[in-house]
């Protein structure tokens, strides 16, 4: 195949077609015969070289060449679309693909009121979440491998607040709450209130995305010539709360995600015996995203689905929501 000499507006029958699943519904689509349609494809697989697709009872199926094919049709027609019409997206007609980061402290409570606002306002939209395993996102977002970073960055948003202009990257605040010690209902230390004492000669679950290295909750301690015992770390707030709902031992979560962990029932959480700090949750988004029709009301629906987390949580008796690194 000679790419240079392949007419892309085949490319377009071909995705229609796809999309359709039928010839008849494609060429109304496209506002071309029928005729005109099965002759793109015609003229389509002779330039690849390889069939697209096949005739069944009920319209047409792609080969497996054509079902690896059209993803990648797919968003580069949508990129193409994007660039010539940035100011056009129509969320109940167009096609979109969404890559965000997240971890599973924020997704958990915030994807579900974000995927139920797409699902009714944009259905062909589809979402992709890409593992958040740093706390500085600004190299993946640099680099494409997600178009925006949903989370708790507390060394990202001040340094991007003092470039000010001349940063790549913008933020927007999501959501603002507090760091809680949680542990077992029947814990030795559930009965009475938190003593700091008590909480540095406890053993302790650390969650952190990469593993390694001290937590803000070290810091926080060695500010106050104090450390804490760690007995394990994970990189997932949920396998913190299974470990804490079976053991002695200890964790940090953010406020808001106590109703959604499944052993909510099992788990109880105080107040933190040192200052810690608030955990805040920011969106982060390439500068290239700026003012993407698509990424502009991705972003507003984000916003919403936010205070829709926010109004869930305070119904369930609490507050916010965060991602910290405990």
């Amino acid at each position: 195949m000679n790419f240079r000499t392949l007419d892309l507006n085949l490319l377009r029958v071909f995705d229609a077609v796809m999309t359709e699943g039928s010839l008849t519904r494609a060429a109304e689509h496209l506002a071309m015969t029928q005729p005109a349609v099965s002759n793109a494809l015609k003229r389509l697989r002779e330039s690849l070289g390889q069939d697209l697709l096949i005739r069944t009872a009920r319209g047409v199926k792609p080969t497996g060449f054509g079902e690896a094919l059209w993803p990648e049709v797919r968003t580069a027609l949508g990129q193409l679309r994007a660039a010539l019409q940035p100011g056009a997206y129509d969320p109940a007609a167009d096609d979109a693909h969404f890559h965000i980061a997240m971890a599973d402290a924020t997704s958990a409570v915030l994807l579900p009121p974000l995927m139920a606002r797409l699902e009714a306002a944009a259905p062909r939209a589809q979402v992709t979440l890409v593992p958040l395993t740093t706390s500085d996102p600004r190299p993946m977002l640099e680099l494409g491998e997600a178009d925006l970073a949903v989370g708790y960055f507390p060394e990202v948003i001040p340094s991007l607040k003092a470039q000010e202009s001349q940063a790549v990257l913008r933020h927007e605040r999501l959501s603002e709450s507090q760091y809680m010690c949680v542990m077992r209902r029947d814990h030795a230390l559930a009965g009475s209130e938190l003593t700091l004492d008590a909480y540095c000669s406890a053993r302790h679950v650390r969650v952190s995305f990469s593993g390694r290295g001290r937590s803000f909750i070290d810091q926080a301690l060695a500010s106050l010539n104090r450390t804490r015992s760690i007995a394990i770390t994970v990189n997932q707030f949920f396998a913190a709360a299974r470990v804490v709902a079976h053991t002695d031992l200890l964790t940090v979560f953010p406020r808001g995600f106590m109703p959604v962990v499944n052993y909510s029932d099992r788990l109880i959480a105080r107040s933190l015996p040192f200052p810690a700090g608030g955990v805040h949750v920011d969106a982060l988004w390439h500068l290239r995203h700026d003012t993407h029709a698509a990424h502009v009301w991705l972003r507003s629906q984000l916003r919403e689905a936010a205070q829709d987390a926010r109004s869930e949580t305070r119904e369930a008796g609490d507050s916010g929501f965060g991602l910290p690194l405990a």
